[in-house]
């Protein structure tokens, strides 16, 4: 599995001092983007919390994902929390080592009483230390936050004392990047009161264990979910219900629980993505979950269609000059000011999402700018499938029929690549056999809409042997 080492330097440890009747809570910032470009160390807020208790502990909840590992559970993982300033509000976000939770806390507006947020996007360095002083926090003093040196750190910073030093596989960025495409795709599926969420989210196995072997499976039952074996109509899947171990944080403040999925999945029995989101006063708590504890959302696939296109390649370099961190992204806008068509910036809206340079929100049912403070772009450069279609073609193993059939030898093998209603490509090999789509077009597909796009667009003159011009 390829991999980096990722470096954050911060000026110095974030802590939690109390004094003086009130709290103050400094998170230090790492490398990342704002609007003026890179900056060393970004400065996001300086106010007051409104619940701080609720901060806390969504803070702590957010930071468990980024330190878990829900499979294969004796192998460590800890990346430090992103944080993004969106103007009107922060999102502290983390990905599971695992590859299969994506969580995130949005303090929204009401949730913060000071100036308005920065913009820009970074790490956030969240220690052992400062996660147990979060974990005693008590009652409800005044708490300043501040999230980026203040004035004396800025004027006496000699450099970083703080070093940490963390591996990054490519697995965990792609992950990362299709957790928010994946979302895209969800509506709200059913919504409980605080009570309700409470009760039900108390009564989940602690283990996938006890649901057999398939995927749990929750239906709406009057005022609450009711568990079931089988995704009937209006279910939503619960791939395993240990995952959702760090909501149990931020219970006693819930104000709802609202749950969102594909309009239409599971029909065949496999599992599906969801969305599992604890609204709070004056911030929200989402995790989304992969299909499945063993299977991480890097292998999802779902864009790689998207990934494999020349016009959306340069639809989304023109679109992302127009971001400038809106907590809400607004598609018929971009299109007024790039000049596309709402559909093609949806398209480059999905790339962007790929490589981390744009996020999610169900409950907004909108994209948001943010910037990985990572090299995201090695999401898709190294693929697998995407890189092995592309080998396919430069080999010269697709052939192009004239009844639609293509055929792409693969080693010492040869696969039929045909082209259904919809325009979806369907294969003989076994990956098509077992997924049927579920996570994304093969190798081979790829590279006969590849192969397709080429001699469309006149650059190959043929395909079965791969010549160009």
């Amino acid at each position: 599995m390829s991999r980096s080492v990722q470096a954050f330097a911060y000026a110095r440890p974030s802590a939690l001092v109390a004094g003086a009747g009130r709290t103050a809570l400094g998170l230090e910032t790492a490398g990342g983007l704002t609007p003026v470009g890179a900056e060393a160390h970004p400065s996001f807020f300086a106010g007051f919390l409104t619940s701080p208790q609720v901060a806390a502990k969504g803070l702590l909840a957010v930071a468990d994902v980024a330190a878990a590992r829900y499979y294969q559970r004796t192998l460590r993982a800890s990346l430090d929390p992103v944080v993004t300033g969106n103007g009107d509000r922060l999102r502290f976000e983390s990905f599971s080592g695992c590859c299969g939770v994506y969580a995130r806390l949005d303090i929204l507006r009401e949730g913060l009483d000071g100036a308005d947020t920065g913009h820009g996007t970074t790490n956030v360095d969240v220690n052992n230390p400062l996660r147990e002083a979060l974990s005693r926090l008590a009652g409800d003093e005044p708490m300043h936050l501040r999230v980026g040196p203040d004035e004396l750190a800025v004027t006496t910073m000699d450099g970083p004392v703080v070093e940490k030093k963390v591996p990054l596989p490519d697995r965990w960025l792609r992950g990362f990047a299709e957790s928010q495409v994946v979302s895209a795709g969800f509506d709200l599926r059913a919504e409980l009161s605080a009570a309700e969420a409470v009760r039900f989210l108390r009564s989940l196995p602690r283990s996938s264990s006890g649901t057999g072997r398939g995927p749990m499976w929750v239906v709406p039952a009057g005022r609450t979910l009711r568990p079931t074996t089988r995704p009937a109509p209006g279910a939503v899947c619960l791939p395993g219900p240990e995952r959702l171990v760090a909501l149990q944080r931020v219970l006693r403040h819930a104000t709802a629980l609202r749950v969102y999925g594909p309009p239409a999945g599971g029909a065949d029995g496999a599992g599906v993505s969801a969305a599992w989101e604890v609204a709070l006063p004056g911030m929200r708590l989402t995790l989304t979950l992969s299909p499945d504890p063993a299977r991480g959302f890097s292998g999802e696939g779902g864009v790689l269609e998207a990934l494999a296109t020349d016009e959306a390649a340069a639809d989304a370099e023109l679109v992302s000059v127009l971001l400038a961190w809106e907590p809400r992204i607004d598609p018929a806008e971009l299109a007024e000011q790039s000049g596309l068509s709402t559909a093609r910036v949806r398209a480059a809206l999905t790339r962007l999402g790929t490589a981390g340079r744009v996020g999610y929100d169900i409950a907004d049912a909108a994209y948001f700018h943010r910037e990985l403070p990572y090299d995201s772009g090695r999401a898709e450069r190294h693929n697998p499938r995407l890189v092995n279609a592309r080998a396919l073609l430069a080999e010269g193993a697709v052939t192009l029929g004239p009844d639609g059939v293509a055929q792409v030898r693969s080693g010492e093998l040869r696969y039929q690549v045909r082209e259904s209603a919809g325009g979806v490509l369907s294969c003989t090999c076994p990956w098509w056999a077992d997924y049927r789509g579920r996570r994304g077009p093969c190798k081979h597909a790829l590279a006969v809409r590849l192969a397709r796009r080429a001699a469309a667009s006149g650059t190959v003159t043929d395909t079965s042997a791969g010549a160009t011009r």
